[in-house]
């Protein structure tokens, strides 16, 4: 991975505490909407770390296959990502 990885697990860490919390909340029963603001909060978490991960693989990986004429897999791996992510 050519990430930042101090970044990748400082978020990763920040998004794990704040799990550990929503679980307690649960257990708690505290109110609905205050449980799905933490889980909105996670996602967001989870997206920029993946984000940064994605960034990394673009200005990397990427940019490494299309000099060395091996970009096909690398659209290909995108393209399925984004299938994912669109669905």
């Amino acid at each position: 991975m050519k990430a930042d990885k101090d970044k990748i697990n400082s978020l990763l860490k920040t998004a794990a505490g704040q799990i550990e919390g929503i679980l307690r909340m649960v257990e708690e029963d505290r109110y609905c909407i205050d449980i799905s603001n933490q889980l909105l909060a996670v996602q967001s978490i989870l997206r920029k770390a993946n984000n940064e991960i994605l960034r990394a693989h673009m200005h990397m990986c990427v940019k490494e296959a299309f000099e060395n004429g091996s970009e096909d897999e690398k659209i290909d791996e995108i393209i399925s990502l984004i299938n994912k992510v669109s669905k």
